[in-house]
């Protein structure tokens, strides 16, 4: 049983950091599988649904705005992705992390693969899966907090938002430690 980990949401100045843990069965393949970047929205949702239907197994980790200003932004990241992997309540015989590093203490062996969204169908299913759940918790958060266009850009560095930025200050969603955010505090 392989595992595949990806994340979604670590550049944005707003919103949680999301990881997904998938193990595919290879009795029912899932054709289409890339990075998610890749892929069109309806595509991604298409994809998702598949995938949570016909994986052995998958898990969705999240790390709050909170826990990336406590703790940085990379290990945030790291606590979601073992989050992911405690919710699909199996221990995989070997896991692979999409990127150049690893989190520590993981319950097997792991390779981490730059790219391996593209090459590897385990960390394309958890890629997919870990950007939609993202972008549905930002369309809840444009909800919560209206006016910063969240629904769009889903927390992104864009003009629009570090216009809202200025206008309106942060909110209970925006990543404290990050500097566009930093700012718009010290100015508010």
């Amino acid at each position: 049983m392989i595992c595949g980990i990806d994340e979604a949401g670590r550049g944005p100045w707003a919103g949680p950091v999301t990881a997904a843990a998938v193990i595919l069965d290879a009795r029912q393949p899932v054709d289409g599988l890339t990075d998610s970047k890749k892929l069109t929205h309806a595509r991604r949702e298409t994809l998702y649904t598949e995938i949570k239907a016909k994986a052995v197994t998958y898990g969705i980790g999240w790390a709050s705005p909170e826990e990336i200003d406590r703790l940085n932004i990379r290990e945030a990241t790291f606590l979601a992705m073992t989050r992911a992997i405690a919710i699909m309540g199996l221990v995989p015989d070997q896991i692979l992390v999409d990127g150049n590093c690893l989190p520590k203490a993981l319950p097997c062996p792991a390779s981490a693969i730059v790219k391996g969204d593209l090459t590897e169908p385990a960390i394309s299913a958890a890629s997919i899966l870990a950007k939609v759940a993202r972008d549905r918790a930002m369309v809840d958060l444009a909800n919560r907090f209206p006016g910063y266009g969240l629904r769009r850009h889903k927390g992104y560095g864009t003009a629009e938002h570090a216009e809202a930025l200025e206008m309106l200050g942060p909110c209970g969603c925006h990543r404290m430690s990050f500097s566009p955010v930093r700012k718009a505090l010290k100015a508010a």
